[in-house]
């Protein structure tokens, strides 16, 4: 099954590292990725990607412990993710293994850049595909980190709270997949927190959307806006499909979450040709 989903390695999309000037090693590191992640692809026995992937993270160790993270991208690495949030504050790199024999994994460097200590720090996160469910109703840490492929980031205050709303997927699930709206933020000791409890639809406070659906779908899930989230709405495929998330699939309709008031609304049925998703009037 996991074999399978080779192909989503490619999905999050690669923002790279432009070589600048005085730093001619930049491509020769571009090209060692690009080798190894191309062996990936070309091996079947699981020690021996194991091995490759090994080498993988100690570049990325080393890039993202960098003084040049924020300014440099790869170019034309099809299997690593990278996103920058607009502040510049924070930047995710990021891929997943795909295991014959055992679940996948997930590796991600959470950088975070702090300009008023002139300091910056690095977070690594590690996950193995885990088919349970994604929990809406926790906070999740480092150390409990679900795993998935982040491909877009907003920076955002809410409550107070310095935080970034990040869009992701995750492919953990062999019958299902899988796209999360996710809230980034961190403590007073600096660790690192997952889930926000901001998200409001049908009465409910929850820490963190989480959208299920079918393998064989397509769903949208992207930003409208500073203050909006646009997404298919989800139904099941026939009438007794229902609350069977292995087949459901968009309707060809749109919802939203709107941020209001400090929190993220849900509001059905939205006008999805409009750039930004007016807040309704009170």
């Amino acid at each position: 099954m996991y074999l399978k989903r080779t192909i989503y390695l490619i999905l999050i999309s690669v923002l790279a590292f432009q070589p600048v000037k005085g730093q001619p090693s930049s491509l020769n590191i571009s090209v060692q990725l690009d080798n190894l992640f191309g062996r990936l692809l070309k091996v079947n026995e699981d020690s021996v990607r194991l091995q490759v992937n090994d080498s993988i993270k100690t570049i990325i160790d080393s890039y993202t412990e960098s003084d040049s993270i924020f300014e440099h991208r790869f170019n034309n690495l099809r299997f690593l993710g990278q996103i920058t949030s607009p502040d510049s504050l924070i930047k995710i790199v990021e891929w997943n293994l795909i295991l014959r024999k055992q679940p996948g994994q997930y590796y991600s460097y959470i950088v975070r850049s702090q300009p008023e200590l002139k300091s910056r720090k690095v977070y690594k996160l590690y996950a193995e595909y885990d088919s349970s469910s994604i929990s809406r109703e926790i906070n999740y840490t480092k150390d409990t980190w679900y795993g998935a492929l982040y491909y877009d980031i907003r920076p955002q205050i809410i409550n107070g709270t310095d935080c970034w709303v990040l869009l992701g997927i995750d492919y953990g699930n062999p019958d299902i997949a899988r796209k999360i709206i996710e809230i980034l933020s961190f403590g007073k000791d600096d660790r690192i927190i997952f889930g926000l409890k901001a998200f409001l639809s049908d009465d409910n406070l929850r820490f963190r959307e989480v959208f299920e659906y079918s393998l064989t779908a397509t769903m949208t899930l992207r930003f409208g806006g500073d203050d909006s989230i646009i997404f298919d709405h989800l139904v099941p495929f026939e009438p007794e499909n229902e609350n069977d998330r292995r087949f459901y699939g968009p309707h060809y309709t749109n919802d939203a979450y709107v941020l209001e008031n400090g929190f993220w609304k849900l509001n059905l049925n939205i006008d999805a040709r409009n750039r930004e998703i007016n807040k309704p009037e009170k």
